[in-house]
């Protein structure tokens, strides 16, 4: 596993790491089942495309979020790539102990900064969801025999704003990133999960996140619910974010939120970073038919745009164009 921070620079070009969700919170909220064998059909495309990171599943409660209830049975058999990082989501004891019995190299720990929000998504108050989580924290780091420790990330959703609460007090998502470095969490996610971050609250809240824990690892969980997701990359960029979670398709949302939708859309992304002099490892037109195959698994369309359009420079033949009547 390669931390983005160590990945050198290919070309003369910065590295930035690209995390596909798709599987996970793009799967999430959608009511059409998507197969196992389907599920890791698309990952092991993906690691074949390039992609390093995947957050492949959660292990919620297969009662609250059915589509994915096969956590175990997708993570067994997904083929690695030398550098391949799976990652899962972790939301509380019952299910680290789930995902210490798998091979997940990256626990995905959860807390929302809004109240409101947190009890809706996982039943508890945020204050209950940190007294839990060094009892979390200690059983994904255990090794046992054959099991090695867990690395742990840890999110933190409606970073930006709550649809329930509104604007969210900096000091309430500090007061969870200390609490995540106190349980030995290296990589920090600020989630937008409802699409509520703007260019000035990404700069505003990551600066004070800096500034607080300048060692721990940044990384931006964008929504492009009001169209402004990757918009908001470039600011992150700016302030030297270089890893970004993003879905296939723009498939995403909570259900557990108003009005949430989908993830900032993959092969946007890689399209966006490639044309502004960035380095991803990842193929675009790999990721693209990735895309297509999550579409057609789903029986509906996907929002992403380079899918349709394709790259700038991908050529079409003049004669497939009608010619103006003179």
């Amino acid at each position: 596993m390669q931390s983005n921070s160590q990945a050198p620079a290919i070309e003369g070009r910065p590295f930035v790491a690209v995390t596909e969700v798709g599987t996970r919170d793009g799967f999430q909220i959608e009511k059409t089942l998507v197969p196992t064998a389907k599920k890791i059909e698309l990952i092991n495309r993906m690691v074949e495309a390039g992609i390093r990171s995947i957050e492949v599943t959660s292990f919620v409660s297969p009662k609250a979020v059915p589509q994915l209830a096969d956590a175990e049975e997708v993570l067994a058999g997904i083929v690695r790539g030398p550098d391949t990082r799976l990652s899962a989501l972790v939301p509380n004891l019952r299910a680290a102990e789930r995902a210490v019995a798998t091979p997940v190299d990256a626990a995905v720990l959860l807390c929302s900064a809004s109240d409101t929000h947190n009890r809706k998504n996982l039943n508890r108050s945020v204050d209950e969801t940190l007294a839990g989580l060094s009892e979390v924290a200690a059983c994904l780091l255990q090794s046992s025999g054959s099991r090695m420790p867990k690395m742990l990330i840890g999110a933190v959703a409606t970073a930006f704003g709550c649809p329930f609460q509104g604007n969210i007090p900096v000091v309430q998502v500090l007061k969870i990133a200390r609490a995540y470095a106190e349980a030995g969490v290296t990589e920090l996610t600020l989630s937008d999960t409802t699409g509520m971050a703007t260019p000035i609250n990404i700069r505003m809240l990551v600066r004070a996140v800096r500034a607080e824990l300048p060692e721990m690892e940044l990384a931006l969980h964008l929504h492009n619910t009001r169209g402004i997701g990757l918009a908001n990359v470039l600011v992150g960029l700016e302030e030297g974010i270089t890893r970004y979670d993003s879905s296939m398709g723009g498939l995403g949302g909570c259900p557990f939120a108003a009005g949430a939708t989908g993830n900032i859309c993959t092969e946007d992304l890689l399209y966006l970073l490639d044309e502004s002099g960035y380095e991803t490892g990842i193929d675009l037109e790999k990721a693209i038919n990735i895309a297509y195959g999550a579409e057609a698994a789903l029986g509906h369309s996907l929002v992403g745009q380079v899918m349709r359009a394709g790259p700038r420079l991908r050529l079409h033949s003049a004669g497939a164009v009608a010619t103006a009547a003179g």
